[in-house]
C-alpha cells in the first residue's frame, strides 16, 4: 500500500510542478508528531526531490515563547510555590537557564503526567501553592480545562494554572498571509483537528485558495494526505479530511465545551511569530482565583536574549533544520541551544536523530 501510495505521489509531482510553472512543490506539515512521522518512516528522503516538505509551528514545547519560560522560572522561586510541568518542557531555554536548572538551583519543579495529577497533588500537600503550566494547543486545553473544574469541585485554593496555550488557526492565518513563507498546502494536524473539526481552517481554501487535509500519523497516512494534497493543487482548494476514523468536520462538542467553559480568547506571544492577538487562550474571569498570572502578579518580561538559533525560521519553514549553523555543531540533542532541538517532536530533534544528510 505504501509503495502503490508513493508511486502515486512521486508521479503527481511532475504534472503538480509544470502547473506551478516552477520546479519544486512546498508543503508544511504543521504537527510536530507529523514532523517525526515523516522523518522516522523516511518519507523525505523517499518522495521526488522537488516534493519538500517543511516543518510548522505545531510543536507547543517549540512554539512556547522565552519571556513565558522566564515567567515560569521565576514563579518556581517563590516560597512556597511547586511549578509541575510537562517533561519535555524542562530543558527549554529561557533568557538565562531552564526549568531544570532553576530546579537543582532549589526551585521546586516536578515533572507531572497529567494537569489532573498537579490537582491530586495540591489535595494531599496544602502547605503549598500548586502551579501547573498550561502549554499545549486546542488539544491539551480541553484536559487542563477539566482540571480546574476538579479543583473548583474540591474547593482547592493551592492549585492554578499559568496559562501559555497556543492556537492553530490564528498561526496558520498568518503563515498563509506572509510574504517570507512560500507554501503550497498544509497537512493539518490530527489531534488538534479532533477536537477543533475543520471548520476554523475554512479561511485557508476561500481566502487564500490554499489546499489543506487533515492527516493521520501512519507512513500510509501521511502519504495518503500529501496525495490528496497535489491532487487538490489540480483541481482546486478545500479542506479534506483523510484521517477520517478519528476527525469529524465537526470535531468533539463536549471538549469544546469544557475549554469554552474555563478559558477564553486572548493573545499569545509564539517563538518565533511574535505576538498574535486572538491565538492563546486565558481564564475566564468566574475562574481568576485559578489564574496564576493573576494569583502571583506574574510579569513577562519583553526582553529576549538573541542567540544565532534559527528555530523561529525552522517553524516557519523559512529554513530547515540543517540551514541553522548551529544544527549538530553547537546545538544537539545532548547540548540543545533553541527548544525545537528539545522537544521530541521539534524538527530539529528529527532531523538530527533521521535526516542528518539532507538539505
Amino acid at each position: 500500500m505504501v509503495k502503490a501510495l508513493l508511486g502515486r505521489v512521486n508521479g503527481l509531482v511532475e504534472e503538480v510542478c509544470s502547473s506551478l510553472g516552477r520546479d519544486y512543490v512546498n508543503m508544511m506539515e504543521v504537527c510536530g508528531t507529523h514532523t517525526m512521522a515523516i522523518s522516522s518512516f523516511g518519507i523525505r528522503r523517499a518522495v521526488d526531490r522537488r516534493l519538500h516538505l517543511l516543518s510548522g509551528p505545531g510543536c507547543p514545547v517549540c512554539v512556547t515563547a522565552q519571556e513565558e519560560i522566564d515567567a515560569a522560572i521565576a514563579l518556581a522561586g517563590k516560597p512556597g510555590v511547586v511549578v509541575t510541568t510537562f517533561g519535555d518542557m524542562m530543558r527549554v531555554p529561557g533568557s538565562d537557564h531552564n526549568l531544570e536548572q532553576a530546579n537543582a538551583a532549589g526551585a521546586d519543579v516536578r515533572v507531572v503526567y497529567s494537569a489532573l495529577d498537579a490537582v491530586q497533588a495540591a489535595a494531599e500537600d496544602k502547605g503549598h501553592e500548586y502551579v501547573f503550566l498550561g502549554v499545549g494547543f486546542e488539544t491539551t486545553a480541553p484536559t487542563i480545562a477539566a482540571s480546574v473544574l476538579s479543583a473548583q469541585e474540591q474547593g482547592l485554593g493551592n492549585f492554578s494554572v499559568l496559562a501559555m496555550f497556543k492556537l492553530i488557526p490564528p498561526a496558520l492565518r498568518v503563515i498563509a498571509g506572509s510574504d517570507r513563507v512560500n507554501v503550497d498546502g498544509f497537512i493539518l494536524p490530527g489531534h488538534v483537528s479532533v477536537v477543533i473539526g475543520t471548520e476554523p481552517y475554512r479561511f485557508l481554501a476561500e481566502e487564500f485558495r490554499m489546499p489543506s487535509c487533515v492527516t493521520g500519523f501512519e507512513a500510509a497516512d501521511v502519504l495518503q494526505g500529501i496525495e490528496m494534497l497535489l491532487l487538490q493543487m489540480l483541481s482546486g482548494p478545500e479542506v479534506a479530511i483523510q484521517y477520517r476514523r478519528n476527525v469529524k468536520p465537526e470535531g468533539n462538542a463536549e471538549a469544546r465545551r469544557v475549554m469554552d467553559t474555563v478559558f477564553e480568547p486572548s493573545s499569545a506571544a509564539w517563538r518565533g511569530l511574535g505576538n498574535l492577538p486572538g491565538s492563546g487562550l486565558k481564564l475566564r474571569r468566574g475562574f481568576a482565583e485559578f489564574d496564576a498570572g493573576k494569583k502571583f502578579r506574574v510579569k513577562r518580561a519583553k526582553m529576549v536574549k538573541k542567540t544565532a538559533c534559527r528555530c523561529g525560521d525552522v517553524m516557519l519553514g523559512v529554513i530547515v533544520p540543517t540551514g541553522c549553523r548551529l544544527f549538530g555543531k553547537g546545538c544537539t540533542p545532548g547540548t540543545p541551544v533553541g527548544p525545537c532541538m528539545v522537544s521530541s517532536e521539534g524538527a530539529c530533534a528529527a532531523w538530527y536523530k533521521y535526516d542528518r544528510d539532507e538539505s
